[in-house]
Order: C-alpha cells, then structure tokens, then sequence
C-alpha cells in the first residue's frame, strides 16, 4: 500500500505534500516510542500515534478517492511509521 503511495506521490504534488506531513508525524511518533519508558508519558505517546494516523487515514482517504487505492486495507501504523522514516525521501 505505502508503495503505490509514494509512487503516485511522484506525480501528484498534493499528495507528495500528504507523504511529506505523514513522515513528519512517523518521526516524531516513533522519536517518542524510541524514548518511552514504563507507565510515564503513556497517554502523551498514545496522542502522537492517533495524531499519526488520522494523518494516514487522511493520505489513504485521498489516495481512494483518486482512484490510487481501492478497498479497504487496513495497515498497522507502526509499520508504516518505520516504512516512511527509513525511506527517506521521494
């Protein structure tokens, strides 16, 4: 799924600009995994990742209604935060 993404991203600037925003919200997601530590800072982590993925949901949002997607994936946030953060940029 995040493969057609960034592959239609390349000739599509509003979604090269909904990548970019998913990317900024994957690090500092998992910037804030990485340092999370037992029960402290829970509900702040929990906040960034539902941040992260209605930024997701609004990229795969836009991706259906464009004919880029179709059906219904579901995808694990966590896998596409590391997806987008070690694939640097498009």
């Amino acid at each position: 799924m995040l493969e057609t993404i960034i592959n239609a991203s390349k000739s599509d600037g509003h979604l090269a600009s909904l990548v970019d925003e998913a990317r900024e919200y994957a690090q500092i997601y998992l910037l804030a995994k990485k340092r999370h530590y037992g029960c402290a800072g829970t509900g702040e982590l929990m906040t960034l990742k539902e941040d992260f993925r209605d930024v997701i949901d609004k990229m795969v949002l836009y991706c259906r209604n464009n004919g880029v997607l179709s059906g219904e994936d579901g995808y694990d946030p966590d896998a596409i935060a590391d997806a987008l953060v070690k694939g640097g940029r498009h």
